[in-house]
């Protein structure tokens, strides 16, 4: 697992599939750890080498915020949760996926989209894998006490509960999937593998109007510097792809 510095208090936890954060409050960045996202089962024992090498302990993470009930971000949660008595939250609408209480819908594949995720999946560890069975609800405009205030975002169209996280005091916007860097030539766009793209593409408005600073995506490399302005780009080149399309409502 790559470790990568964004900012004093916040690092990316980068996976085979998927990637997470970590945030660090306190002065100086030395009180309560906050995981956003957990990334697939078998993370926790990175995790903690990560912190260990940070100089924390896994104790000292207080909480897990899971964007949304995919494998890649949410299998890990359990095992994370034992391992540090951290608290786990979603959105209401995914927490009976990440609990395992009812199946997961698949996502709504364009063609192009198949072969990606069938080269993803094939990096995941096989077969199921443990499911935290305390999942604290949560409601888009939630505030949580992160970061001087973690303000909840619903963004539904990647699942039906996806959340962002916005940190509007440092400027610092988590997205999920909902949007995407290219592991290419890092373009930012609206992420794949979606229940509803039309959802998708409202979303990525949605979030380029909170005018973040660093935008820490669940997939490529996050935008450290004037992030809302590409998230208005992507958003605007989505809708005209979209408009061209021969079939524009899918």
């Amino acid at each position: 697992m790559d470790v990568v510095e964004l900012l004093p208090r916040l690092h990316l936890l980068r996976f085979p599939v998927g990637q997470a954060y970590l945030w660090r409050d306190g002065p100086g960045g030395d009180g309560a750890l906050t995981l956003i996202d957990a990334g697939p089962a078998g993370s926790a024992a990175p995790i903690a080498e990560a912190l260990t090498a940070l100089g924390r302990h896994p104790r000292d993470v207080r909480r897990v915020v899971l964007t949304h009930f995919h494998e890649d971000h949410a299998g890990g949660a359990a095992e994370v949760a034992a391992l540090t008595g951290a608290e786990v939250l979603a959105h209401r609408l995914d927490a009976p996926h990440v609990r395992g209480d009812v199946p997961d819908p698949p996502p709504v594949f364009e063609d192009w989209e198949r072969p990606l995720h069938e080269r993803a999946a094939r990096l995941l560890p096989p077969g199921d894998y443990e499911r935290p069975r305390l999942v604290t609800e949560l409601s888009d405009g939630d505030v949580l006490d992160v970061g001087g205030g973690a303000h909840v975002v619903h963004v539904p169209g990647h699942t039906h509960g996806s959340i962002a996280l916005h940190l509007p005091r440092h400027g610092v916007l988590f997205t999920g999937d909902t949007i995407a860097a290219s592991p290419v030539d890092g373009t930012v766009m609206p992420g794949v593998f979606n229940l509803g793209r039309r959802q998708v593409l409202a979303a990525c408005h949605r979030l380029a109007a909170l005018d973040a600073e660093v935008a820490c995506f669940g997939h490529g490399d996050p935008v450290t510097a004037r992030a809302a302005r590409a998230l208005r780009t992507a958003a605007g080149a989505a809708d005209a792809a979209r408009a061209a399309a021969p079939h524009p409502d899918r």
